[in-house]
């Protein structure tokens, strides 16, 4: 897919769906960071995004696995900012007090600093808030002066020393740190606005949960997120300090948004095993030291690519990341920025001996953001590079030759017998450690290997129709030929799946006649439905028979390579018409009492133009929906659903499914939930999601006031005040101040002095 004109017609559809379902769905999270932690561990997150005011709650799909909201950062006004600051300046006063009422809630309400302790390097600007470096002398913001703590006096008591500090103490403390950090946080000129607000949450995975990706969404009061991969990991894990939502680069002057961290933060020491999470600011380069031994047998795997799949506004539209493997002198051992055509790198390491290394990680141009987030594992853990047959016929036993790394010992099981055609992830296990996770295709059509040698069409191996081979390129410059029996008129179909069963196979297909003259071919087809994939590489075609007689196909790699990881499957049989659905957006959001529409896309197969009804599955009550029919020859259509409740309590989980007549039988699938995402400006693609939760919301809902004001006293009200301000601008003051006072960023003192001082201002 080279260039716009080259996208297939569904990819267009959604260009022109896009607008509409992205106006309906406003809450957005672009990154979770750590996207993932360790078994039996607690562990604190945060989610960075947009539209998630009213954030009430966090959910990761899957058992074993639990999260708590613990606070939420909107994007504050410059009006608000000076609130806090004033406030903040009060409180640094050592005569300033909090109500008992605020001191018992401020010693259980649990911010971000109770789960990510807040260490706020540098100083704080008093004009406008902005965080400088500590050897700033004038705000690189607003160019104020900048005043450096003072050193502590010739015999002050240090801070270790004095008396335990009262509740009253503990709560003004707490509240200080809490402004600090949100100011720390705060990002006047982010390079990504839509990153802007922080979603805190406290992240819980059980000790038996399984290992693997699971999806994060945040919840609001008004809508859904999109879902972002979280993975559940078996080894100690470590995660370097949460980074800020990064500064707009200006051009020419791009080091002065440059992330500016202590030199003892850019390499951290592990120990082995471990997994460790960070994120990528521009010009970075992550270093972990460890101790090894001679023998050991490394594996090392990063996902980035895998975290945050697409980026619209970047070239290339992911995080590229690059591993570095040195030696304690620097001597470069390793490298690796990409695990065949996935973009994810990975590492096999013998350890030479015993001693000190180096792991870096960095972004292949350097480019970098808070949603530059990755997760890298050193282990000696096994690792599946390769399997053989790269899928079986449903219901029927089958032996799987695993190729990989620290393999001994393992055990890989298919799915199960009633497991359902289709694509199923299966993994290997050494009883303590599961290894990365590789598609198996299981069809309901017979299936055959692959026989050498059957180079050449006198030497091609004879099959039956409908057939699924199974083989492999052997060798370089290989060439499998297959003969099958033709009528005139009849359509057979050559499809192969490789490079989406995680094969690194270019394949290319043609068939010929007896004598030799090719009648159809192809190298690469887009496959719509597998959205993670940008790499289509594998060949389909369909083809009507010019007469009755035999029939050559031919199957190779375009770049002539081979190998026993080099597998296909390569599917012959008449045309066998099916489709497949995507619906997005991944989730339904609805007003009280009012109905939402959704995009159902087809993605036919085989030939396939028939119309196809689309339908909910077993509706709560309170929804309810007319369905749809989705045309012959069209490959989109809206679908609605309708609600006669005011609002839910919690989202729940709905179905769409479609249903197509065949012939002389019915075929029912179910419609996927994906979402619309944009790869490097140009390109859109229909990411699968593994729920499809709605929520109906009550667009009045006014978050409850948990704190009452105390009576304005008559000494906060000013004797003398200039009349000058509006009612209107009076009444938006005070909403700004009541709604930081609820969030509890005010004292109860502050707030009705504040109050009193705008209530004066009112023009009579």
């Amino acid at each position: 897919m080279s260039s716009l004109r080259k996208l297939p017609s569904l990819v267009l559809a959604v260009l022109l769906a896009a607008a509409s379902s992205v106006r309906a769905q406003n809450q957005y999270i672009g990154y979770a960071y750590p996207a993932g932690g360790q078994k039996g561990t607690t562990f604190p997150i945060r989610l960075g995004g947009q539209g998630l005011i009213g954030a009430c709650d966090v959910v990761v799909t899957g058992e074993g696995i639990s999260a708590r909201l613990v606070d939420y950062y909107r994007v504050m006004n410059n009006q608000e900012l000076g609130l806090l600051r004033k406030q903040l300046n009060e409180l640094q006063k050592k005569e300033t007090t909090v109500s008992d009422v605020m001191a018992a809630k401020m010693a259980y309400f649990e911010f971000p600093a109770r789960v990510e302790p807040p260490e706020v390097r540098g100083l704080i600007c008093p004009a406008c808030g902005r965080l400088n470096p500590l050897e700033a002398t004038v705000c690189s913001s607003c160019n104020a002066k900048l005043e450096k703590p003072a050193d502590p006096k010739p015999g002050q008591t240090d801070a270790k020393d004095e008396p335990p500090m009262s509740e009253k103490e503990v709560a003004k403390q707490n509240l200080i740190e809490r402004i600090q950090l949100r100011f720390a946080e705060d990002e006047r000129n982010a390079a990504v606005p839509a990153h802007t607000e922080l979603v805190f949450a406290e992240v819980t995975v059980a000790p038996d949960a399984k290992p693997g990706r699971r999806e994060i969404r945040v919840i609001t009061k008004r809508g859904i997120s999109n879902a972002l991969p979280f993975h559940v990991g078996q080894v100690p894990e470590v995660a370097r300090k949460p980074m800020k939502t990064a500064q707009k680069q200006v051009l020419g002057k791009e080091h002065l948004a440059q992330r500016k961290r202590p030199p003892e933060e850019e390499e951290l020491r592990i120990t082995v095993p471990c997994t460790m999470n960070g994120q990528i600011a521009a010009g970075e380069v992550n270093r972990y030291r460890f101790s090894a031994s001679k023998g050991q047998r490394l594996v090392i795997t990063a996902k980035a690519r895998q975290l945050v799949p697409y980026v619209a506004d970047g070239v290339p539209g992911w995080f590229q990341a690059v591993l570095r493997l040195h030696d304690a002198n620097g001597k470069e051992l390793a490298y690796n920025d990409d695990f065949r055509f996935h973009p994810d790198p990975v590492l096999y390491f013998e350890v030479p001996e015993d001693g000190d290394y180096v792991l870096t990680i960095n972004e292949a141009l350097f480019r970098g953001r808070e949603s530059f987030v990755y997760r890298i594992t050193v282990a000696e853990a096994p690792f599946v590079t390769s399997i053989f047959p790269l899928g079986a016929r449903v219901g029927e036993p089958v032996k799987i030759e695993t190729n990989g790394w620290n393999l001994e010992e393992t055990t890989l099981e298919p799915p199960p017998k009633d497991a359902k055609p289709g694509h199923h992830l299966i993994a290997a296990t050494n009883g303590k450690l599961v290894s990365n996770y590789v598609p198996f295709a299981l069809d309901t059509l017979p299936e055959c290997l692959d026989t050498e040698s059957n180079d050449e069409p006198s030497q091609a191996q004879k099959v039956v129709l409908p057939i699924i081979i199974n083989g492999r390129a052997d060798r370089p410059g290989d060439w499998d030929v297959f003969e099958v029996e033709g009528k005139a008129g009849e359509t057979i179909v050559a499809e192969v799946h490789a490079r989406r069963l995680g094969s690194p196979l270019d394949s290319f297909v043609k068939v010929t006649g007896a004598d030799g003259k090719v009648i159809a071919l192809n190298d690469d087809h887009y496959d719509a439905g597998s959205g993670l994939n940008t790499d289509h590489a594998d060949s389909y075609l369909m083809v009507k028979l010019p007469a009755d007689g035999k029939y050559f196909i031919h199957l190779g790699d375009t770049r002539r390579h081979a190998g026993k990881e080099y597998a296909y499957r390569l599917r012959i049989s008449q045309p066998q018409p099916d489709f497949v659905l995507r619906l997005i957006p991944s989730r339904i959001v609805i007003r009280s009492k009012a109905s939402a529409a959704m995009t159902v896309f087809a993605i036919r197969k085989d030939g396939f133009d028939g119309p196809i009804k689309l339908s909910f599955k077993d509706l709560p009550e309170g929804l309810e929906s007319s369905g749809a029919t989705l045309a012959a020859n069209t490959e989109m259509v809206g679908l609605a659903v309708k609600t006669s409740l005011t609002e839910m309590e919690k989202p729940v989980d709905l179905t769409v499914v479609g249903s197509a007549t065949m012939g002389d039988r019915e075929v029912v699938h179910e419609a996927v939930p994906a979402e619309d995402r944009m790869q490097a400006f140009l390109w859109r693609h229909l990411l699968p999601a593994e729920n499809l939760p709605a929520l109906v919301y009550d667009p009045s809902y006014q978050p409850p006031a948990d704190r009452i004001r105390p009576p304005i006293r008559d000494e906060d009200r000013p004797k003398d005040a200039t009349r000058n301000l509006p009612k209107s601008s009076v009444d938006g003051y005070l909403r700004q101040i009541e709604g930081l006072y609820q969030q509890w960023f005010f004292t109860d003192e502050f707030a009705n002095r504040e109050i009193a001082n705008i209530e004066a201002r009112l023009i009579q």
